[in-house]
Order: C-alpha cells, then sequence, then structure tokens
C-alpha cells in the first residue's frame, strides 16, 4: 500500500536509489478518518521525487518521474486466495509511454504486472514472484 509521503527503493538501473511518492495516479482509494487516502498498489503507476542519487547518472537528485510499483510490503491478494508480500517498497522508473528507462531490473518482481500490461519490465526482471 504506497500513499503520498511513502519511501521506495528503485528496482533498475537508472541511477536513482530512492524515491518517495509525491501523488498515486492510478490506484483504489482507501478511507483513513474522515479523508480519503489514495493509495497504490504492485502495478499502479506513481509520480516520485528522486532523493537519492548516483553522481553520475542521467537521473538526479530533485527530479519528478514517474514510477511503477513492482514490490510492496503490504500483502496483496491473488484470485487463488493466496498472498504476496515483499521485504521492501520498489519501483521502475518509467517514460511517458509506459516503458522503463533502466535496461535492467533488479530483484523479484510480482506477476499482478503482467495483467496490468507492463511485459517489458517482466521481461527484464530477474525473478517473477
Amino acid at each position: 500500500m504506497i500513499t503520498q509521503y511513502t519511501r521506495l527503493d528503485v528496482a533498475d538501473n537508472t541511477g536513482a536509489k530512492e524515491l518517495m511518492c509525491i501523488q498515486v495516479l492510478k490506484g483504489g482509494a482507501s478511507s483513513y478518518g474522515k479523508r480519503r487516502l489514495r493509495v497504490g498498489d504492485v502495478g499502479d503507476i506513481i509520480v516520485c521525487s528522486v532523493k537519492q542519487a548516483l553522481p553520475a547518472s542521467e537521473i538526479k537528485k530533485g527530479d519528478k518521474v514517474r514510477c511503477v510499483v513492482v514490490r510492496t510490503r503490504y500483502p496483496t491478494r491473488r484470485k487463488d486466495g493466496s498472498y504476496v508480500r515483499f521485504d521492501s517498497n520498489a519501483a521502475v522508473i518509467i517514460d511517458d509511454d509506459g516503458n522503463p528507462k533502466g535496461t535492467r531490473v533488479f530483484g523479484a518482481v510480482a506477476r499482478e504486472l503482467r495483467e496490468k500490461n507492463f511485459t517489458k519490465i517482466i521481461s527484464l526482471a530477474e525473478e517473477v514472484w
């Protein structure tokens, strides 16, 4: 469950290391007290600010980027009734067409990305859970 101000790791080789969610673009809404929060899950598109980056990378600290959530600590329920959860929240930086900016994707990614038509990220990933 990714909300505003959530910190995420970067799961690709673009040079960014840590992101902070600014806004969830495509995701569900959850009620929290008297206000409604827009929350993101695996496969949702979010807008993030780069908090840490490598010095000689194309993406700099403070840049605003679009990302796809590939791992969440909050359990995701699958259609067969099982749950999947990961050790960290992670995202992959994408361009305006939805293709990843990096050429490699590190770590495991959730199988739910295939249903949301992010097949390029799945093909670049080391492991699909």
